[in-house]
């Protein structure tokens, strides 16, 4: 177990890779979806405000930065003129995901409902993206899904603490990022045979 003072390294560590996401976009290098990063940004807050209210503590600013990070490439987004912005069926689904949290936390004022529900819900609203990268992988940028990794994973280490409220958000996105990570890596293995 690492000093609980490694999250802060690991807010670093994320803002660093989401600034390199964010720069390459406003030089139209890298194509956010941008109902993807809405949601991204969005579904994070949920399982953040769930984990102060769980008690998790310091280890919870991951999750902050899981969703500011995203809230910045969003933005950068309107910069970049070949972002897309298209509002599908899923994008939906994952709205609807994101409220029956809010909604069943209020309900049952169980914490671990509304991490699970944002989970889920980022997952479906990550679909995109993570299809994205494999058929168009020229179109994101690796720093920002391996620092998030890193960032996840420092947390993971910190931990104290193994709840389903301090590991569940970690844990899912060092998954989804090393997805990403992984897919990019092989479609770039691929273009260079």
């Amino acid at each position: 177990m690492l000093d609980e003072r490694f999250i802060y390294l690991a807010a670093l560590v994320n803002l660093l890779g989401s600034l390199s996401y964010v720069i390459s976009t406003l030089k139209g290098k890298t194509k956010p979806n941008k109902v993807t990063w809405f949601l991204w940004a969005i579904l994070p807050f949920i399982a953040f405000f769930a984990e102060i209210k769980k008690s998790v503590g310091l280890p919870s600013l991951m999750t902050f930065m899981v969703g500011f990070s995203p809230l910045c490439i969003f933005i950068a987004s309107f910069f970049n003129k070949k972002a897309h912005w298209k509002i599908t069926r899923l994008d939906i689904i994952c709205g609807i995901l994101a409220i029956a949290g809010l909604f069943f936390w209020y309900l049952t004022r169980d914490g671990n409902v509304a991490i699970l529900f944002s989970i889920v819900a980022d997952l479906f609203a990550g679909v995109p993206t993570i299809v994205k990268s494999y058929i168009y992988p020229e179109t994101e940028n690796i720093h920002a899904f391996l620092a998030a990794g890193v960032s996840a994973l420092l947390t993971l280490f910190v931990l104290k603490s193994w709840t389903f409220a301090s590991y569940g958000f970690p844990l899912y996105i060092f998954l989804i990022s090393s997805l990403v990570v992984i897919l990019l890596q092989i479609r770039k293995q691929k273009a260079y045979r």
